[in-house]
């Protein structure tokens, strides 16, 4: 079982699960639960190998698949009969989100996607490709920093660096390669779901500075009538941390009104 914290409002409330991205934790949430706890049921987690959940993980041999990671949240839903709830997600956690609703589309109320990944461009696949070669050969922490700075390069991006940094050292470089290889499996599922639009309503919250994965989610929402997209200035791939007032602002009204749709 995931480790997970819950904060209950009431249970006449939406719950809300946040699901955080590859070499983060629970923690990266801190700036959003004190403003979430005012309105939702909240549910905070940490995927398996991350955070607190790696002490509690049983031995899991082979490689990790994003339905392997995205069915220990549902596990998680089910342990805590939660049938149905809101979902905030950033970075790769959208992708586990997104697959969750894939495959239990009922179980969705609606989506918060932060700093969204929709596609990997070449710029990305090259990153890919390199750390693949270069895990063999440098310190796995060496290739976190790296695409840390790649993908949140300015300098007002030093605090999202410096949390994503901090919070990987958690990792072993056992669990850090099998969540690196599932960046070569970005892409094949995007296009899948590409093709398979789900009534969903979401929220992709962006920053205007998220130079690596902006351009597929204006796309998306271009043609998905269920979804819609905020774009936060001055802010780069970890909006959540960098611009929590917009965040939350944004994202809680949004939330908000689709409680009121979903009651």
């Amino acid at each position: 079982m995931l480790y997970h914290k819950t904060f209950e409002l009431s249970p006449e409330r939406d719950w809300v699960v946040f699901v955080h991205g590859a070499g983060g934790s629970s923690s990266i949430w801190f700036k959003q639960l004190r403003a979430y706890r005012e309105h939702f049921n909240v549910l905070l987690l940490d995927l398996r190998g991350h955070g607190q959940s790696n002490q509690l993980q049983q031995v899991v041999k082979g490689h990790y698949s994003f339905k392997a990671v995205t069915e220990d949240i549902l596990r998680l839903l089910d342990h805590l009969s939660i049938p149905r709830a809101h979902f905030v997600g950033i970075s790769l956690g959208t992708i586990l989100i997104r697959h969750l609703a894939e495959l239990c589309p009922e179980r969705v109320k609606s989506m918060v996607l932060g700093g969204a990944i929709l596609r990997l461009d070449i710029r990305s696949q090259t990153l890919v490709q390199l750390g693949r070669v270069g895990q063999h050969i440098l310190p796995y922490m060496w290739l976190y920093r790296l695409f840390a700075f790649i993908i949140m390069p300015r300098q007002h991006h030093q605090e999202s660096r410096n949390l994503f940094v901090r919070e990987a050292r958690k990792l072993c470089q056992k669990e850090f390669k099998r969540w690196f290889r599932l960046a070569t499996e970005v892409n094949p599922l995007m296009r899948y779901f590409k093709e398979r639009a789900l009534p969903i309503p979401t929220l992709y919250l962006m920053g205007e500075e998220d130079h690596m994965f902006i351009a597929p989610v204006r796309e998306q929402v271009a043609c998905d009538p269920y979804s819609q997209l905020a774009i936060i200035e001055n802010c780069g791939h970890v909006c959540n941390v960098e611009q929590p007032e917009h965040f939350n602002r944004q994202s809680l009204a949004f939330l908000s009104t689709q409680a009121c749709v979903c009651a």
